[in-house]
C-alpha cells in the first residue's frame, strides 16, 4: 500500500517509524514548515521532518492544505491512504 504520513510533533515519530518498518511504501511526509524555536529563535525542523530526512522519504511543508498548491506534493505522491498523527 502507498502511504503518505502527516505529523509534526515528537509523539508522531514512533508512528512514522512503525510505517517505515512495515511492508507498506511510505511515499511522502507532510509536516509543518520550519519555524523559529527557543530563546535564540533559531529556525528548527520538526521531529517528523528529521525522521523523514533520515529515512530519505520525500517531504512537503506547505503552509496550508486548503489550496491546490498546498496539496500538490500529496497529489503527486498518489497515496492509497494518508495517516495523520498530530
Amino acid at each position: 500500500m502507498r502511504v503518505a504520513f502527516a505529523g509534526t510533533p515528537d509523539f508522531s515519530v514512533p508512528a512514522l517509524a512503525a510505517l517505515l518498518r512495515s511492508p507498506h511504501q511510505v511515499v511522502g511526509v507532510l509536516t509543518q514548515p520550519d519555524r523559529p524555536k527557543g530563546r535564540g529563535q533559531q529556525v528548527a525542523s520538526s521531529p517528523v521532518k528529521q525522521a523523514a530526512e533520515a529515512a530519505r522519504v520525500p517531504i512537503a511543508q506547505p503552509e496550508t492544505l486548503k489550496t491546490e498548491e498546498g496539496r500538490a506534493a500529496l497529489a503527486g505522491w498518489r497515496p492509497d491512504v494518508l495517516v495523520v498523527v498530530a
